[in-house]
């Protein structure tokens, strides 16, 4: 796990739940090839740049998991069908077909559970502070899917609460160029996503799940790039609703 900002002065709180690909050296490399792991199956590529450059630009407290989705999902629930997937696209995890609940829970206690524990941790002291919270998972998509083209050049999703998605959805599709999805390429449900569903949407604080193609943002230029826009972006959706988007600290720490 990665965090920075933890001080941060922002409303904005930054999560990057598939930002690594790293596996622990007792799971060897899961059976695939290093080509494997570096394919989306394992981590969404370029989110963590993206995430972190944000995150500065923002001035956000930002968490990111270093380990790969493929050891545990931590955009999953436990005990889901794909939190620990045994296949992914048309390819077999040879080091997941026999997980017991043993296994799947020391995965889970070494990289799943810390990994929430620091976000409940900062959003409870958040809260406790009195501060505003705005939450933004941060991911991001293949241009292609089992042969299949993506139109979109992000994708706004969200479950239940709208509130966030709904103006910045609105701020994107006035940039030029974009191809904006609305729950596109993905959909977030209780099953098929926990970050925003339990940090955001549970707490009742506005929260948004951005997923960006990753042709645009698989270098460093490309990252720059959107985290600049959706750090011009984001803050303006929050203030259409209302949002008081200033850096806010509690009152006995400095500005």
């Amino acid at each position: 796990m990665g965090v920075e900002g933890r001080d941060g002065a922002s409303p904005f709180f930054i999560v990057c739940d598939h930002a690594g690909n790293l596996i622990p050296r007792a799971l060897g490399a899961l059976g695939l090839a290093a080509g494997d792991l570096s394919r989306h199956i394992a981590w969404d590529l370029g989110a963590a740049g993206v995430a972190r450059r944000l995150g500065a630009a923002l001035g956000a407290h930002t968490v990111w998991q270093r380990y790969s989705r493929l050891v545990i999902d931590c955009n999953r629930p436990l005990g889901a069908p794909d939190s620990i997937t045994r296949s992914s696209e048309r390819t077999a995890i040879p080091g997941n077909q026999d997980v017991g609940p043993a296994a799947a829970g020391a995965r889970a206690r070494e990289i799943f559970q810390p990994y929430h524990d620091e976000i409940q941790w900062a959003l409870d002291q958040r809260a406790a502070a009195g501060r505003p919270t705005i939450l933004v998972a941060m991911h991001s998509f293949t241009p292609r899917f089992l042969d299949r083209s993506r139109p979109w050049h992000v994708g706004i999703l969200f479950n239940r609460d709208p509130r966030l998605a709904r103006p910045l959805l609105q701020a994107l599709r006035e940039e030029d160029g974009l191809v904006v999805g609305e729950n596109e390429p993905y959909a977030v449900t209780d099953l098929t996503d926990y970050s925003v569903v339990t940090h955001g949407e549970r707490r009742g604080i506005p929260h948004v799940e951005i997923e960006v193609r990753q042709d645009l943002i698989a270098d460093e230029g490309g990252q720059a790039a959107w985290a600049a826009r959706l750090a011009r972006l984001l803050p303006l959706a929050a203030r259409r609703i209302g949002l008081d988007t200033k850096q806010t600290l509690p009152p006995d720490q400095p500005t």
